[in-house]
């Protein structure tokens, strides 16, 4: 797996960013500095502020030793807790299997949506709604590509998040799961003999710091690691190709349903045969390109 990729990191203050023409349009990911200065959430937000004005909602929590999750990209809150528990948790910067993601806070403070607004360059038509996620020291969020096929800026408070980011080409050899956006290898330990097709695999790593904002464009696979008790926000913004909001809208209307269905119906031996199917798709792209280089090596 190569992870050398360079990522675009350009200033928002002092840099003339052309974000449309440059990354939207071409899909192309970006970190973006200084997106947040000169709004009330750049100082007043922190674990400390959620604590003293949230503390007391109860939210969804979700545990990363829960292996059942991995069956679907359906899920379900392992579950509740008290709001400034969980952040008593994250804030002790120790080692937590806890998170907290598409958390819609501003439904219940709508003055968050005035302290951090969508930003300008991602106005459209899903502006209205950020979601946020917090993690703990450690925590990961296991391989995927969002569901809905939306381009998504994350903003990022507190300590530091570790990002690795897949383009959507590599989807196969990535083993994505059918009727799925999710992958089982693991990223922190990559098991080349287990899955060979990752050894193919190009994409970028960067480290997020407070204030800085990424731009993941549809599809694209990320995998996170909380280096430090954390939170981020996240504004999504339809995709400029028409393709991708097709795909969006049978992800979500056909193939979740189907999915969490078959799931329920036939429980590990679908999820067998969909790993199956997975390694067969990699393998048949590894055959391909040894056959290419084959063919190269031969004519020259």
């Amino acid at each position: 797996m190569d992870l050398s990729q360079k990522i675009d990191v350009v200033d928002y203050q002092r840099n003339s960013l052309d974000f449309e023409n440059n990354y939207l349009r071409t899909q192309t990911p970006v970190i973006i500095k200084g997106l947040i200065q000169e709004t009330p959430a750049e100082k007043k937000w922190s674990i400390s502020y959620f604590k003293n004005t949230m503390g007391d909602i109860l939210l969804d929590v979700y545990d990363n030793k829960n292996k059942n999750a991995a069956a679907s990209a359906y899920t379900t809150a392992d579950l509740k807790m008290k709001f400034r528990d969980y952040l008593d948790i994250i804030e002790k910067n120790e080692h937590t299997d806890l998170r907290i993601f598409l958390c819609n806070l501003f439904k219940y403070n709508p003055e968050l949506s005035k302290d951090f607004p969508c930003p300008k360059i991602f106005k459209g038509f899903l502006d209205h709604k950020g979601f946020m996620f917090f993690g703990g020291k450690e925590t990961t969020v296991r391989i995927h590509y969002d569901i809905d096929m939306s381009n998504v800026l994350l903003t990022h408070f507190g300590g530091k998040k570790r990002v690795l980011l897949f383009a959507p080409e590599y989807s196969k050899l990535l083993y994505r799961l059918p009727f799925n956006t999710y992958s089982l290898a693991n990223f922190d330990n990559p098991d080349y003999d287990k899955f060979p097709a990752l050894k193919y695999v190009k994409g970028y790593e960067c480290i997020l710091e407070h204030g800085d904002t990424l731009f993941m464009p549809s599809g694209y696979w990320h995998y996170i690691t909380y280096l430090e008790g954390s939170f981020s926000v996240s504004y999504r913004k339809l995709s400029p190709i028409l393709k991708d909001k097709m795909e969006g809208i049978m992800n979500l209307a056909m193939f979740l349903p189907l999915d969490k269905c078959l799931n329920k119906l036939w429980g590990n031996k679908w999820l067998e045969h969909k790993k199956k199917l997975s390694h067969k798709r990699a393998l048949d792209i590894i055959k391909k390109k040894e056959m290419l280089h084959l063919e190269k090596t031969v004519s020259v």
